[in-house]
């Protein structure tokens, strides 16, 4: 299920004797459980004391955290057992089916005889958060779930898509009266690079900062959000897809005052351009395409990334991709030369992305 759909079953009904929590997104995971605790223990703080019990399996076994939930206390008649680390109770060593490895753990044995005869009142959450849905962690993330696959309510915490982040921040901003405008939202967006945990710190930063009395501007993210000055290199390849010299000179002296590193700035560049080009010959003309497209081949794109994008295909034709590549892998170089002048470089690749032709 998702973290949304299990904090709607924890209004609806009683809560589950246990759940596997899997994959490492950390804000929605806090959520859920904030909304658990707050569904077996209500408001009360002293209950919570007493009744919540945190593991972690990197120091205790398996079987042992389950004993712990069995015990019945003297001080607690509910309990929350949150144990931790799950992927540590995995074999490592050869075991034969429902035999022990060399650490002395009887696969999930444990596990089955707790879920034929769980502690009443007592509610167990064994938490993996060490490993993704996608990319190399799949196949260890894959391995967990199937070692724990006797727990029928599983919640999957994956990373938040583009929209769904745009959203949370939107409803983030309106919930505490933060004015944030579609621009300065996009760039928060890209400065978070999405993260949904960033993107709920920065906000409330950005709320103390402003006094909610105000409207954010683009300068504010700069001076609160961590890499926020990767922005402005956003901004120079906009200026750039669109030929405009003035607002590009402009940018690269704001880059070069606040002591961005211009080889930096360059594979940003040139990422920006391989993508163009790559959308080009993909026949893609709108930025809805172009988001679509990347994203179902593995490459995340936001929103206003993809606008950037579209903005750079439509600006260049094929031709001019292909030699502002080329100026970027030039000026790249010319800046490892002894002794550079990194102004007069970036400059001169400016004039010739800009240039009539």
């Amino acid at each position: 299920m998702t973290p949304d759909q299990f904090v709607s079953s924890l209004q609806k009904s009683r809560p589950a004797p246990v759940y596997f929590f899997l994959g490492p997104e950390p804000y929605a995971r806090e959520k859920c459980r904030r909304a658990l605790v707050q569904a077996v223990f209500s408001d009360d703080a002293e209950a919570r004391d007493s009744g919540l019990t945190q593991l972690d399996l990197d120091e205790v076994s398996l079987s042992s955290a389950l004993d712990d939930a069995r015990s019945m206390s003297l001080f607690a008649s509910k309990r929350v057992v949150w144990i931790g680390g799950a992927e540590a109770a995995l074999p490592r060593g050869r075991a034969s089916a429902g035999g022990e490895d060399e650490s002395g753990e009887k696969d999930a044995n444990p596990l089955a005889a707790y879920l034929a005869e769980p502690t009443p009142e007592t509610v167990v959450v064994i938490e993996a958060s060490r490993y993704g849905f996608e990319g190399d962690d799949r196949p260890k993330l894959e391995r967990v779930q199937k070692f724990f696959s006797a727990i029928p309510q599983v919640v999957e915490f994956r990373p938040f898509s583009p929209e769904d982040a745009r959203q949370l921040a939107q409803m983030l901003a309106k919930k505490i009266g933060l004015q944030l405008g579609l621009a300065e939202l996009a760039l928060l967006l890209e400065a978070t690079s999405g993260d949904a945990s960033r993107i709920a710190v920065e906000i409330e930063k950005l709320h103390l900062f402003t006094g909610g009395a105000r409207k954010v501007t683009a300068d504010d993210i700069a001076a609160l959000v961590p890499d926020a000055q990767a922005a402005t290199i956003f901004a120079l390849v906009s200026a750039l897809g669109r030929g405009d010299r003035t607002r590009a000179l402009e940018t690269l002296d704001t880059l070069i005052r606040e002591g961005e590193y211009m080889p930096l700035a360059l594979t940003f560049l040139a990422t920006q351009f391989r993508l163009a080009l790559a959308a080009r010959e993909a026949g893609l003309k709108s930025a809805s395409q172009i988001q679509a497209h990347f994203n179902r081949i593995g490459t995340k794109i936001w929103g206003e990334r993809a606008r950037q994008i579209e903005q750079t295909v439509q600006a260049f034709p094929k031709r001019k991709l292909e030699q502002a590549i080329e100026s970027v892998f030039a000026a790249d170089r010319n800046l490892r030369d002894a002794r550079p002048d990194d102004r007069v470089i970036m400059e001169e690749m400016i004039l010739a992305l800009t240039a009539k032709n």
